[in-house]
């Protein structure tokens, strides 16, 4: 990928309606398409042909049978067609289909990694029973979005079907994905930042994440995008916007500090320039609280991950922050895994490497200074989460962050 700047698909399944949660057409590929970035999510369900895809970067066949799934901010391209390619394409909401499925899992008390997991095994084949199965769901979920008599009745019945398909995917996944290659690609730069917004992302941060200079990140978004890192964020913040609006009762100050706007002038703002209407109006036209499976968001969740991430450095133990916010430990884990895919422990780790590696990286302070500073009273337990969660040790980081600035 260079040169010309890459298309964005829309951030929604409806113009007509934004409060419509999926569409599925039936679809057919016979030449090598242009990349494309997505806005939304999609699952392909491939009925025949055989192709060669890219996503992400990294290759993958498909043939009759082979299903793919595509999150948020994701790039992909048919690379080869050696017999037309004929599909069902399911477009969806994830954060809609995420409260969802999670909402079910939280009431069997499963734990669920939606966004990780479908992004770990893209790609699966299913036997031919399986994706019998698979079209018959899509098939149902098709004729649903197109009857013209939309009520509660149907908002329920579309988002429990689409549940059913998350579902079979991850576990067709689990027994025979196709695993995503663990090497970080530049491609993820975009996804990477969309499933961040809530840490008020900049440049630097996303300069350690990658082992890249920041003006090789800029430089990057802008020739893949042709948008700046900030007009970039806001467009993210929208799509994101959305299924807030649509979906939760959050109040537009809490949906600022959530999605990163600077206040709730600056999400209407910002709203308004992308839309051509305030938040606030988007919000009474297409509303459908409730609509999936009668969920509600709980502000909790996000005090919670707000407080976390202010406080990391103290002595945090889940008890007594359970007991901060009136929980219980299994209720703030619950919280955190269905906000940030992490539960207390790993969220808590997360952030503390997070900030090891800026230390590092911009100071020359010894390991043992940085372990204590962010919140660790071991060295050995502060390497050991590094290596966790970087792959490597403390000193390797800072060895290789040297080597890369030295041959910029």
């Amino acid at each position: 990928m260079g040169g010309k700047a890459l298309p964005i698909q829309e951030l929604y399944c409806s113009q007509a309606d934004y409060s419509q949660v999926c569409r599925v057409t039936v679809e057919a590929i016979d030449a090598p398409t242009t990349p494309l970035i997505h806005q939304m999510s999609r699952f392909w369900l491939f009925t025949g042909g055989h192709g060669t895809i890219t996503l992400q970067d990294r290759q993958y066949e498909v043939g009759p049978g082979t299903m793919v799934s595509v999150l948020p901010w994701q790039i992909s391209d048919v690379v080869q067609v050696t017999e037309p390619l004929q599909y069902y394409l399911l477009t969806y909401y994830f954060d809609n289909v995420n409260m969802a499925v999670k909402a079910l899992g939280q009431a069997g008390h499963t734990p669920l990694h939606l966004m990780e997991d479908m992004a770990a095994a893209p790609v699966v084949q299913c036997s031919s029973q399986e994706a019998q199965a698979l079209r018959l769901l899509f098939e149902q979920l098709r004729q649903e979005t197109v009857r013209p008599d939309g009520d509660a009745l149907q908002e329920l019945y579309t988002a429990n079907k689409l549940a059913e398909v998350v579902i079979t995917f991850l576990r067709l996944g689990r027994r025979r994905g196709q695993p995503a290659q663990k090497a970080t690609e530049k491609s993820d730069i975009l996804h990477y930042m969309y499933t961040h917004l809530s840490e008020k992302l900049t440049l630097s941060q996303l300069s350690r994440q990658f082992f890249l200079s920041e003006s090789a990140i800029s430089a990057y978004i802008t020739q893949t995008t042709g948008l700046s890192f900030f007009d970039l964020l806001g467009e993210m913040r929208i799509g994101r916007s959305i299924s807030f609006l649509l979906y939760t009762d959050l109040t537009m100050e809490q949906l600022a500090e959530i999605l990163g706007f600077v206040d709730s002038s600056h999400i209407s703002k910002v709203f308004s320039a992308r839309l051509g209407m305030k938040a606030s109006e988007f919000r009474e036209v297409y509303r459908r609280v409730g609509g999936l499976c009668g969920i509600r968001d709980d502000p909790t969740a996000y005090e919670v991950v707000s407080y976390l991430y202010h406080n990391y450095a103290r002595e945090l133990l889940p008890q007594r922050t359970a007991e901060r916010f009136g929980l219980s430990v299994r209720e703030l884990n619950t919280l955190l895994l269905y906000q940030v895919e992490k539960d207390f422990s790993d969220f808590l780790n997360f952030l503390r490497i997070n900030r090891a590696c800026t230390l590092l990286k911009t100071t020359s302070r010894s390991v043992t200074d940085i372990a204590f500073e962010v919140g660790y009273n071991t060295v050995k337990t502060f390497n050991r989460n590094f290596l966790k969660f970087r792959g490597m040790s403390p000193s390797a980081f800072r060895q290789e962050i040297a080597l890369q600035e030295n041959t910029l």
